[in-house]
């Protein structure tokens, strides 16, 4: 693993992060109690340092990143979860450096409960992936502009945040959130400042905006199954007609992209692997 610049900002930004909660917790990947190896940290470590330096390049101060935690690929998906990144500085003054940050939201593990945190690059991808690779879409110009003031401020990133987390949280429901949904909810409410205050203005505002949610199909058997072997899914909040008939929408980071870019509010994503 090499060093430098950008790596120093990573490991500077893992070192400090400073956390909304506290709790363990994960968003777009199992939830396994176990020590990640040494090899797993370099491999997220390298991973981070070729974010860095990829966002460095880009000229952005905010952009949507995504990472692979699980293997989706069954549901036609590339991508698990998605957090904004922005750029901040460490220390002050003549000391002050800059680093990259991460705000997002994660399950606490093993239960229906999430919060939102704010970590660096290196903690982002410390969560054993599926496949170390990620993904960022530089946000228009005036979007970042809007967000980047909101995700330093702890009480305006949590405006439109619902604790209670469902996996598959439908996406025009309020009863539940879940980590994708509260991203782009959020970026709606920076979009649209004079028309969004909640989170059904915010869904209203997405549905006028062209967003189309995945849909998964989801078998009565795997729906049933998920539903008594796992705390943070549900189904309730689904229309009858499409839950019994197998269609679960949920809000993914793949048609996050696919909107930002068709919508204009985003560039095509970026692809960022690390060194083998």
């Amino acid at each position: 693993m090499s060093g430098g610049p950008a790596m120093k900002a990573v490991l500077a930004a893992a070192a400090l992060a400073a956390t909304l909660a506290t709790a363990p917790a994960h968003a777009g990947r199992p939830c396994e109690d176990k020590e990640p190896t040494l090899d797993q940290i370099r491999r997220g470590m390298d991973l981070a340092q070729a974010t860095a330096a990829a966002l460095d390049r880009s000229g952005a101060d905010v952009v949507l990143l995504a990472r692979a935690g699980q293997n989706l690929s069954e549901y036609g998906l590339r991508w698990s979860h998605v957090g904004f990144v922005y750029r901040d500085t460490m220390g002050s003054g003549a000391d002050a450096k800059p680093v990259w940050r991460v705000m997002h939201k994660l399950n606490q593990c093993g239960t229906a409960l999430a919060d939102l945190y704010r970590q660096g690059l290196g903690e982002f991808f410390m969560d054993s992936p599926f496949r170390y690779e990620a993904a960022y879409s530089v946000l228009k110009p005036e979007l970042q502009q809007a967000l980047l003031p909101l995700l330093r401020e702890n009480a305006r990133v949590a405006a439109l945040h619902t604790p209670a987390y469902n996996m598959v949280a439908y996406p025009w429901s309020r009863e539940y959130q879940q980590s994708n949904q509260w991203a782009l909810e959020t970026l709606a409410a920076a979009a649209a400042p004079r028309e969004v205050f909640n989170r059904a203005q915010a869904q209203d505002w997405l549905k006028r905006q062209g967003y189309e949610p995945s849909d998964l199909r989801l078998s009565t058997a795997k729906r049933l199954g998920a539903r008594i072997g796992m705390a943070n899914v549900a189904f309730d909040d689904h229309p009858s007609a499409k839950r019994f008939s197998g269609h679960i929408e949920t809000t993914t980071a793949d048609t996050i992209f696919s909107w930002l870019t068709r919508s204009g509010y985003g560039q095509a994503p970026q692809n960022v692997k690390a060194a083998p």
